[in-house]
């Protein structure tokens, strides 16, 4: 028979052993706590391909926009990769999609510090984000931006940067470090790395990715396309542990042969099914397969078509998903779309007047401007169109 004294402690282990557990449970990792345990390299991490882009009355509902919503919306609803095209434009470092001709998203510092403020403001989440550098940005030059934004100490850092680790640390590992930020640049000039740099990670180093450029779902392929290294050899892409990076999204092929990105399947191609051809949840069980672990990331646009976030849920095991806030509604007035065709139509006419003025637009500009008319709303702000 226990004592009065040993079964007071017996109780008292077993609600300390239950407060612990039940810590443990409600402590939730990138919106779950059965993920807290999971390397970063074992889950899917839905991206945002393009996440600063927007298609909305800020952009006059801009054609080359990849979202409907801004990064601090897409964060907050679940998304954990973010991409962006950076490129120089009047000798500063800007998010431009394709030229600052077409559409120009601000300062590359301004979005970190959007991003710096959410993970403030959400200290149990482990964000990604994919930096395209287009114009060759030096890791200086990148790094100053970061330091600029103030996030250069929620950066991680990996333990080389020259080879990809075979097991990164668990999201519970990440955030009890404090470094929750990973950062991947395509691409960089490793040799110029220093130690005060190396959380700028050279994406290929550490990740392959699928072919991008799909006009088509029959296009959709799990085969590695970049890096050349391991081009088409999914054996030689797992062997050297990079980690796998889905691209998940279609573009459309207008006049002048310029891409924008492709609505009219949006909520097959960001579906969950896995029997469908050509959606999300299929192709992320066939690189699965392929891959005989889960791809790390998928980028796709519109992520709240769909909604995407269901199909990586589902990839994840995660059936109860906490700390996520839903989109708002999306503004979808008709008499701003109405006015598209007009507003581009005024690029036109306003090139016009340039050359009566005796100025000599460029090209490009009046490709920009054929395109806006043609489209209904590709944006032609930021840069300098006139030679």
């Amino acid at each position: 028979m226990l004592s009065l004294r040993s079964l007071t402690y017996l109780l008292t282990s077993l609600s300390i052993t239950s407060a612990a557990w039940l810590t443990t449970r409600e402590t939730a990792c990138n919106n779950s706590p059965d993920l807290c345990s999971k390397a970063y390299n074992e889950i899917v991490h839905l991206g945002a391909h393009d996440s600063p882009f927007v298609r909305d009355a800020s952009t006059d509902y801009s054609t080359s926009g990849n979202q409907y919503y801004n990064t601090t919306v897409q964060l907050s609803a679940g998304v954990r990769l973010v991409s962006a095209q950076v490129h120089e434009s009047n000798s500063e470092w800007h998010l431009c999609h394709s030229s600052c001709d077409l559409l120009d998203a601000g300062l590359l510092s301004d979005w970190l510090k959007e991003i710096k403020t959410w993970l403030d403001e959400n200290p149990n989440e482990v964000v990604t984000v994919l930096l395209v550098n287009s114009d060759d940005a030096t890791v200086s030059e990148l790094a100053a931006q970061f330091t600029t934004a103030g996030i250069v100490d929620d950066c991680y850092v990996p333990a080389s940067t020259s080879t990809p680790p075979t097991t990164w640390p668990t999201l519970e590992t990440i955030i009890t470090g404090g470094k929750r930020l990973m950062t991947f640049v395509a691409s960089l000039d490793t040799s110029t790395i220093t130690t005060d740099t190396s959380y700028l990670m050279d994406e290929f180093t550490f990740i392959f990715e699928n072919p991008y450029d799909n006009t088509n779902t029959s296009s959709f392929t799990c085969a590695p396309d970049r890096p050349t290294a391991v081009q088409n050899d999914v054996s030689a892409a797992i062997d050297s542990n990079r980690m796998a990076l889905m691209n998940h999204f279609l573009y459309t092929v207008g006049a002048f042969d310029i891409e924008t990105p492709d609505l009219t399947d949006i909520n097959t191609t960001n579906s969950d099914s896995t029997s469908t051809a050509g959606a999300l949840g299929q192709s992320l069980a066939s690189c699965k397969s392929d891959y005989g672990k889960v791809p790390t990331f998928t980028l796709v646009d519109f992520f709240d078509q769909g909604p995407a976030i269901d199909a990586v849920d589902n990839m994840n095991g995660v059936t109860s998903p906490t700390g996520r806030t839903a989109v708002p509604a999306r503004d979808t007035d008709d008499e701003s779309a109405s006015t598209w065709s007009k507003t581009s139509f005024e690029g036109v006419e306003t090139l016009a007047e340039d050359v009566k003025d005796g100025q000599t637009p460029k090209l490009g500009a009046w490709i920009w401007a054929a395109g806006s008319w043609t489209f209904g709303g590709i944006n032609l702000s930021g840069g300098n169109v006139l030679s």
